[in-house]
């Protein structure tokens, strides 16, 4: 299957194929901001986009780990930010008690929006908490991507790997309005795209690393297989609504995780590390977790004389 990814180098926009190994060179093409995305709503999908990178003419040599080089989200529209993170929670068998039958009637699962495109964060950078988080969850899942045309079709692109973490402690002291203040932390998302189907199996492991050392382990699934939902069904009726089908807009929808650290007891503390091994696709996600900040007190913001500040 082919594999594709955009980055920064030196200031220009680049791009290239396959997911490099440690050490490795990677050879870059130079692309504009929206010229992959131009060029998978011109065509008819996924095959196109990497057909889309020039196999001739201008082309840099650059090591792994350079420290010009920036990875990018997958088709990130950095000059507009016309993007969005959104996904469904609830989706896997291991949180229903019972199978699907074969014709049963779609019911849509949960949904939440996330932010921005440019809110996402690659591997290696830290993923920041609000400053008191109740009980933090990773949430492996597959990612998939959506590019709109000037129409408002939605053209789907591939798939990559994302870590949706969040508090799930605030989400279950009130799961009917408080899980989009639980989903307020920084999301983690692979740069790697994969040009094909959404993939039917997906395995790994999941560690945090505390002090240096292991502190928690387990393993994961997020394929197809494991979900309760097909994901035509959510995918059709997501785009049922116009405010998703926006011109232009690229679209990171996460298919939601199996049970994780939260579920075995595990807390997930300040400075530690979430490693996310993909091994079924060779991706991993490596994040640190930062509490963030208190937040500063307002300035010009009205009070009552008798209120305190």
């Amino acid at each position: 299957m082919s594999i594709i990814f955009e980055c920064e180098y030196q200031g220009r926009r680049y791009a290239g194929h396959g997911i490099p190994a440690t050490g490795s060179t990677l050879t870059l093409f130079p692309v504009a901001d929206g010229q992959l995305r131009a060029a998978l709503v011109a065509g008819r999908g996924p095959e196109d986009l990497g057909a889309a990178l020039p196999g001739d003419g201008e082309r840099i040599e650059v090591a792994l780990g350079d420290p010009g080089l920036r990875f990018l989200p997958p088709l990130l529209p950095t000059a507009s930010n016309n993007s969005l993170v959104n996904g469904f929670m609830g989706t896997h068998r291991s949180k229903f008690d019972r199978a699907p039958e074969p014709d049963e009637e779609f019911t849509p699962p949960n949904y939440y929006i996330k932010g921005f495109g440019s809110w996402l964060r690659l591997p290696d950078e830290p993923l920041t908490t609000q400053s008191d988080p109740v009980w933090l969850l990773e949430e492996p899942e597959v990612v998939l991507v959506y590019a709109n045309d000037e129409q408002g079709v939605p053209h789907y692109a591939g798939y990559t790997f994302g870590n949706d973490l969040n508090d799930i402690g605030l989400h279950l002291k009130n799961p009917w309005a408080w899980t989009p203040y639980a989903k307020l932390c920084e999301t983690s998302i692979a740069p790697w795209l994969f040009l094909g189907t959404p993939p039917e199996t997906v395995t790994g492991t999941v560690t945090i690393e505390r002090d240096g050392g292991q502190a928690w382990r387990g393993d994961f699934s997020c394929g197809a297989d494991s979900l309760f939902h097909r994901i035509p069904d959510m995918a059709d009726y997501l785009f049922r609504h116009p405010l998703l089908r926006r011109p232009g807009l690229v679209n990171y929808l996460f298919l939601g995780a199996d049970k994780a650290t939260y579920h075995d007891g595990f807390r997930i503390e300040n400075g530690d590390r979430m490693v996310l091994d993909v091994s079924s696709h060779g991706v991993v996600l490596a994040n640190e977790v930062r509490y963030g900040a208190a937040a500063p007190e307002q300035h010009g913001f009205p009070r009552p004389e008798s209120e305190p500040a």
